[in-house]
Order: C-alpha cells, then structure tokens, then sequence
C-alpha cells in the first residue's frame, strides 16, 4: 500500500533506466555518507504519517544490516514538515542505516514521487535499476532482496593490500 501524496509541484519522474539526482547536490538536513560511488544505494523516501512506512522500516533495517558489509547503503529520506515529527517516528521505529530530512522538499519535487513510501534502487553508477512506489510487505521485501543480491555481483571485491 503508499499514501498518497500531492501539491508538491511535480516535475517529469525519475524512472527505471534514468540517472538519480546528484543526493549531495540538495540541502538535506542531517549527515550524508561519505561517497555513494560504487555502491549500491536504496533511496527510500518517506513521513511519519505514512502508514506503511511503519511497515517498511523493520525490512530497511534488515536490509542495511544484512548487505551493508557488502557495500549497500540504504538512504532515507523524511519529508516531514517538521523535525519534531520525524523524530517522533524514529523515537518508536529505529533506523541504524542513515537517515536525513527533505526539509524544503527540493528533492522531492525534482524525482517527483506520487506515493508514499517511494523506494529506489541504484547501481554504482547511480543509475536507477529498480523503483518501488509503496511498500507491500513481503512481496516488496522479497523484491528487495532479489533486486539487491543481482546488484552486489557488479560490486568489485576489495582485496587486503600486503
């Protein structure tokens, strides 16, 4: 299920086969990761009054547990009005993967999402291969997985250096 989500001034989509936005190039309220070059990135963007984002959290921080060694970082991106109500929701659905605000909702209007929560997931080269609109439990966790595993294979091993 997504929320739905209006009057932001939309722009064309971002979609599948399309070049992510440059994430640094928007001022985002919190602390970005160092570089996102070479990894593979799970932008997901979401409120505290969606509903089903309630439900994704758990399966995002998974996720970051489980692949972040591998060179997966998952990126959430709150669009609440306030900070006071992000923190709220993240006071009872903990996040250990990053997590910064669109407080000025400039990013939000440059991908242009039309549902809550919206999920991405780039390449290394920051291009978009796969695109959640909502978040449908299992299904959408077993995508997830799926879509993640095919893109760790294109991630070079780093070897120790003697």
């Amino acid at each position: 299920m997504g929320c739905l989500f209006t009057n932001l001034g939309i722009t064309a989509p971002v979609k599948v086969g399309d070049a992510f936005p440059d994430i640094g190039g928007f001022q985002l309220e919190g602390k970005l990761p160092d570089s996102l070059r070479g990894k593979i990135v799970l932008v997901d963007f979401w409120a505290s009054w969606c509903g089903p984002c309630k439900g994704s959290f758990p399966v995002l921080e998974e996720l970051h547990k489980r692949y972040a060694a591998q060179g997966l970082v998952v990126l959430g991106i709150n669009l609440d009005d306030t900070k006071e109500a992000m923190n709220e929701f993240l006071a009872k659905h903990s996040a250990s993967f990053t997590i910064v605000r669109d407080q000025k909702h400039q990013m939000v209007k440059t991908v242009s999402i039309a549902t809550m929560p919206t999920s991405f997931v780039l390449d290394v080269d920051g291009k978009v291969r796969f695109l959640h609109n909502g978040f449908h439990g299992a299904d959408t966790q077993k995508q997830y997985v799926e879509e993640i595993e095919s893109l760790l294979k294109s991630v070079p091993v780093k070897t120790a250096s003697k």
